[in-house]
């Protein structure tokens, strides 16, 4: 707009146009008035402004396993579940090696949240829960759409304040109308947490969530679900993240699901997996 508008102004002068005049002080006011509305969220554009939000929820047990058998594509039996309440508040480090069946159950428990009325067996979720889901790959967010059209499609919000959110985060104006599979994985994830913020759930899935942030964002994310005092299910092999997150361990060990005092026994190598 302060390009267009000099080159306006250079045309008005030279040609005695008070229309054009008047067009460049236009332009020129609505320039500083966009300026100024950005200003605050172009200063946090660190992934440090990673933020969540929660919504109440009445149920006792948000997700209930009734000794749920997860199993491979194949058919293969992984593991038991036992039965396992998730609770509000509980925040559940779900361990286990490459292949134990952790994206599986996750995978089941996303299902039985997205359509309840299907019978999912041994998985059960509380008619009011509000699910935030993050995967490995963060495929949620679709490769085709933009950044702008994720948000404004997806929530009631306008074009300029979806703008200043994605500034917020990090992404800056060039790259909010760029397609998602255009954008780097540090700025991919940037967006997923604010759609997860957006959503205002009441209970997060979260399958690898660090794997696209920095330190300053992983942090800003441990931060963040202690301070809400999120009820989250979710997988990481990010121990920090595991010991500075988790309240509550759970362990994939011979085919059946260990409840743990705390992830070093698991971390130590100490657990019998097979």
């Amino acid at each position: 707009m302060r390009r267009q508008a000099a080159k306006l102004n250079n045309i008005g002068i030279n040609s005695g146009s008070d229309l054009l005049v008047t067009k460049t002080k236009q332009l020129k006011e609505r320039a500083e008035r966009l300026e100024q509305s950005a200003q605050p969220a172009h200063r946090e554009r660190s992934v440090g402004a990673i933020s969540l939000a929660t919504r109440g929820v009445h149920a006792r047990a948000l997700v209930t396993l009734d000794d749920a058998e997860v199993c491979s594509p194949s058919g293969g039996l992984l593991f038991r579940t036992g039965k396992q309440f998730i609770r509000q508040g509980d925040r559940i480090a779900l361990l286990g090696p490459n292949g134990a069946g952790k994206t599986r159950l996750v995978g089941m428990i996303h299902a039985a949240v997205n359509d309840p009325e299907t019978i999912h067996e041994g998985v059960k979720s509380a008619p009011s829960l509000v699910l935030g889901y993050s995967d490995q790959t963060l495929a949620t967010l679709g490769d085709a759409n933009t950044a702008m059209e994720t948000l404004v499609r997806r929530f009631d919000i306008g074009d300029q304040r979806a703008r200043t959110l994605l500034a917020g985060v990090g992404i800056a104006v060039s790259m909010q109308t760029r397609r998602i599979g255009e954008l780097s994985g540090g700025q991919r994830a940037r967006l997923n947490a604010l759609v997860l913020r957006l959503t205002t759930p009441n209970f997060y899935l979260l399958d690898e969530p660090t794997n696209h942030l920095d330190i300053e964002g992983q942090e800003a994310l441990e931060r963040e679900l202690i301070a809400h005092q999120a009820s989250c299910l979710f997988v990481s092999h990010d121990r920090s993240f595991v010991r500075a997150v988790g309240n509550r361990f759970w362990s994939i060990e011979r085919k059946r699901l260990r409840e743990l005092d705390n992830p070093e026994e698991f971390f130590s190598g100490a657990v019998e997996l097979l």
